[in-house]
């Protein structure tokens, strides 16, 4: 078993020290992650040693949404984290109330994509504990061209 430790934590997929801190809260865990092409939002609970997803979404579940097709390439913008971020919160809602933010190996860079996925989760009714601090400022989502889609879209929801 020790090998399987080394071995993850080699191919840095694991951070085990952290991993333990988030686990020993014993709350659900607003798990996201980026990808080349997208956002990554799941919610999950552990049960022993096991991680259990309990709602999971990704960022091109936004096209069903209101999304443009033609914006495809933009789904991991900032507006598009946001968006991402709020309709996770929106929809597990209902099973979840608060959760703890997993950033996992990422880069903990304040107002970036990924905590633009926190402020619509916060946005939504999500209680994460947080600082308002690191969250992208109004002004960063109004420079962006799809602003007025990303305000559409979030009455939508």
């Amino acid at each position: 078993m020790r090998r399987t430790f080394r071995r993850r934590r080699k191919e840095q997929k694991t951070d085990y020290r952290a991993r333990l801190a988030l686990l020993k809260s014993r709350k659900p865990r607003l798990v996201i992650r980026k990808t080349n092409r997208g956002i990554i939002v799941q919610i999950a609970e552990s049960e022993g040693a096991q991680d259990k997803v309990v709602f999971h979404i990704t960022s091109k579940d936004l096209i069903a949404r209101g999304w443009p097709k033609e914006s495809e390439g933009s789904l991991k913008s900032l507006p598009a984290a946001y968006l991402t971020g709020f309709l996770a919160a929106k929809k597990a809602k209902e099973k979840i109330k608060e959760a703890i933010l997993d950033i996992g190996l990422q880069r903990n860079i304040p107002k970036s994509r990924i905590y633009a996925v926190l402020k619509g989760a916060v946005d939504a009714g999500l209680k994460v504990p947080h600082n308002p601090d690191v969250f992208p400022t109004e002004e960063m989502f109004k420079k962006h061209k799809l602003n007025k889609l990303m305000e559409g879209i979030k009455h939508k929801l």
